[in-house]
């Protein structure tokens, strides 16, 4: 199955032109050679917890992506609002992936343990939160990448888990 993806960037300056996008640069990379997905949407919004809700809502909705990948505005500043703003979309949190990919992620840089991301479900819409640099996107997802086709399989049922459905 090819797996329909959005990306989605929260970024003030990436928003207004003023810097580029290379972490989302990275995600599309994974997405087409590691996932077979297709990139369905792009964007760039600034922190702005608004417009991150209303770009994932569509992504959803509209867009009807299997898989969201957010990059950026998931760290300690005031304007960092991505998980409360995705938090604000899902139904439920998938918290084993968050907690997968900054588990690793900080084995190569202690700095990831305060990468504040979260997974969750909208719908049968899984999101993921990730850094904004291609580093940190690399150190999350290698976590977590063969474990995405299992979870979307699952979630629109085209069969995957056993171990007695995943507990």
């Amino acid at each position: 199955m090819r797996w329909r993806v959005a990306l989605l960037t929260a970024s003030d300056k990436g928003s207004r032109g003023e810097r580029e996008d290379t972490a989302a640069q990275v995600i599309r990379e994974l997405v087409e050679e590691e996932l077979q997905g297709e990139i369905v949407e792009y964007r760039v919004v600034p922190d702005e917890t608004d417009e991150i809700i209303a770009s994932l809502i569509e992504m959803t909705e509209y867009f009807q992506a299997h898989l969201i990948f957010t990059t950026g505005g998931t760290g300690l500043l005031e304007r960092d609002v991505t998980p409360e703003a995705t938090r604000q979309v899902i139904d439920r949190e998938v918290p084993g992936l968050a907690e997968a990919m900054r588990a690793a992620a900080v084995r190569k840089d202690r700095r990831y343990v305060l990468h504040r991301g979260i997974a969750g479900l909208r719908g049968r819409t899984l999101i993921l939160n990730l850094p904004g640099t291609p580093e940190g996107v690399h150190a999350h997802l290698a976590a977590v990448l063969e474990d995405l086709p299992v979870a979307l399989l699952t979630l629109n049922r085209r069969t995957a888990p056993s171990p007695s459905d995943v507990l």
